[in-house]
């Protein structure tokens, strides 16, 4: 479990492709390591690895081809900003929103727009999860906790806005048009929207809506 606070923007180390699978590494800081432990799990750009091992100061993960095709993982080479998050404990502050490091995949940054102190950023959503987002809702990108600040169905666009703070902490700022960025929807509002359908599909099946619900 993790609370969409990113605890540090750390430089991946090395990365190691292989077939079907990539190794990488990612130096942490004194902070982070403390009782770090080998199988703990640590969200990376908001998916969630196993720690396979650990040397001194750096720490190894494996990601799967699965993973690989789901997320901004693929894309990573030394260098690379991520934004980190260790697994929350039991009694940790929820400052953001409850998440799993479970992905649904990636979203384009499609404009930005700045102003005085402020940041927006506007992505390009998918119709397979995009149903799952609403207005003023959350979501996370890049395993950060935000709120949706706007939302366009019809363009299957939203934005995001962005204080100085998370510019600072993350790797949100550092976001060009046409980078892909990793999205995880908030569970319960899929649960939600789920159930809904589900019920509709029972009561309702395909063409049998009565009129006054079609209208």
């Amino acid at each position: 479990m993790y609370t969409g606070i990113v605890q540090s923007c750390l430089s991946i180390q090395s990365v190691e492709k292989k077939e079907g699978l990539t190794t990488f590494t990612i130096v942490f800081p004194d902070e982070l390591l403390q009782e770090l432990k080998t199988g703990a799990s640590v969200a990376v750009n908001g998916v969630c690895f196993t720690v396979t091992r650990i040397e001194d100061r750096t720490v190894s993960f494996d990601a799967i081809a699965e993973t690989l095709a789901l997320s901004n993982i693929q894309f990573i080479e030394a260098g690379t900003q991520v934004n980190i998050e260790r697994s929350a404990k039991s009694n940790a502050e929820v400052g953001g929103h409850i998440l799993s490091g479970h992905i649904v995949g990636t979203s384009e940054l499609v404009a930005i727009e700045e102003s005085s102190n402020n940041k927006r950023l506007i992505f390009k959503g998918k119709a397979d999860w995009l149903k799952f987002v609403f207005e003023k809702g959350y979501l996370a990108v890049n395993g950060c906790s935000l709120t949706v600040a706007a939302l366009d169905r019809g363009k299957a666009q939203f934005a995001i806005n962005l204080i100085p703070e998370t510019l600072t902490r993350t790797n949100l700022a550092l976001l060009q048009a046409g980078d892909p960025v990793n999205i995880e929807i908030e569970s319960q509002t899929q649960v939600i929207v789920e159930t809904v359908e589900r019920i509709m599909e029972q009561r309702f099946p395909k063409g049998s809506l009565p009129l006054e619900i079609m209208a």
